[in-house]
């Protein structure tokens, strides 16, 4: 097996195992049970399992300087499926607060639900509905992420474990609450210093995305493999502005991504309002009224094509889209220099950096 497609191989198989099992788990509580746990499979159907790759780099990092690694242990596989799980969570209860329609050029989960809900012909409110069961969706995602993590850590030396588990505590925490500051950001906005504004975008973008999808993967991998402190302060040291990148072309991609590639509408987060570092970078540039206009159109669900491509040239006139461009340049370069001199295995950290350039140069 590849090292690029054996991590991702392995990971898909745990959680098609877990899926079947918590399928068969439920069978008993009838068909309306059955539809959520459909709903978690899609959940969980896709995605480059990136978060379980990084987890899988970092203990790769680590143990492959005791002895070659031909091979990943199942405690390794388990613990990197709860983190893609944990994702698959967050994904599912991110549409809903955002009011996203599609997620990887399907429905996304509230809407998947509030379809059932009508071609049932049920009563009440199908998008109340959809709602309230994406949430629960959610919910019990976040449970399964749990239940896996701590059937893998099981088998693990209990210091190791130990340390595995707060970090994944941590991250848990960290989402949740970065989470909330983005949903907060689009409100308090007005309430804040434009030349602050950046600053609190990175703020969200640590928090909600750069820790728990690159960070804390790597240095939870390396708490399985038993790394010492030094070298899991230089996992996060790599994983930390990584993730910022990976979060800043998220951000481009989510104002100029391709709908084919990226299963969103192009300009999805103009619609939807995001308070990204991109928009505050366009608005330092703005004179006043242009500015006004940027926030009366920012946020607008019915924003028109015509819209959408006139923010679009806004931001690149502003230099907004090329000052980001060369802050994940510069994270990118951070994150670079971090490994080097570390005590971590060579193969390995080629690895990283291999995984680095698929995070940060992407389409999708």
């Amino acid at each position: 097996m590849s090292p690029s497609r054996a991590p991702i191989e392995a990971i898909s198989q745990r959680l098609d195992t877990f899926l079947g099992l918590q399928r068969a788990t439920t069978a008993e509580f009838g068909p309306e049970a059955r539809l959520l746990t459909d709903a978690a499979v899609t959940a969980l159907t896709g995605g480059k399992r990136l978060r379980g790759r990084f987890c899988v780099a970092g203990w790769r990092a680590v143990e492959a300087l005791r002895s070659p690694v031909d091979d990943f242990p199942d405690a390794l596989i388990g613990v990197a499926a709860s983190l893609e799980v944990f994702h698959a969570a967050a994904l599912v209860h991110d549409d809903v607060v955002d009011n996203s329609d599609t997620r990887r050029g399907h429905p996304s989960a509230h809407r998947a639900l509030e379809a059932a809900h009508r071609a049932a012909q049920w009563q009440g409110d199908a998008e109340a509905f959809g709602r309230s069961g994406a949430i629960l969706l959610g919910d019990l995602l976040v449970a399964w992420s749990d239940d896996l993590l701590e059937e893998a850590v099981g088998s693990v030396d209990a210091s190791r474990a130990r340390a595995a588990r707060a970090e994944y505590a941590k991250m848990r925490s960290e989402v949740t609450i970065g989470q909330f500051l983005d949903v907060a950001e689009e409100s308090a906005f007005r309430a804040e210093p434009d030349e602050r504004h950046a600053e609190r975008a990175l703020r969200v973008a640590s928090l909600k995305s750069a820790r728990y999808s690159i960070q804390q993967p790597l240095v939870i991998g390396a708490a399985i493999a038993g790394a010492d402190q030094a070298q899991t302060a230089a996992l996060a040291a790599f994983g930390h502005p990584l993730g910022m990148a990976f979060q800043l072309r998220d951000d481009v991609l989510g104002v100029f991504g391709d709908e084919k590639e990226t299963g969103k509408p192009s300009g999805d987060d103009l619609r939807e309002g995001k308070r990204t570092v991109l928009i505050a970078y366009a608005r330092e540039a703005l004179p006043l009224p242009a500015r006004r206009v940027v926030d009366d159109l920012l946020g607008d669900p019915s924003l028109e094509d015509t819209q959408i491509a006139s923010l679009q040239q806004t931001i690149i006139d502003a230099g907004a889209l090329e000052r980001v461009e060369q802050l994940i340049a510069d994270y990118a370069r951070q994150a670079e220099r971090a490994l080097s001199g570390a005590r971590l295995d060579n193969a390995a950290v080629g690895d990283l950096r291999e995984l680095a350039r698929a995070a940060t140069v992407r389409v999708t």
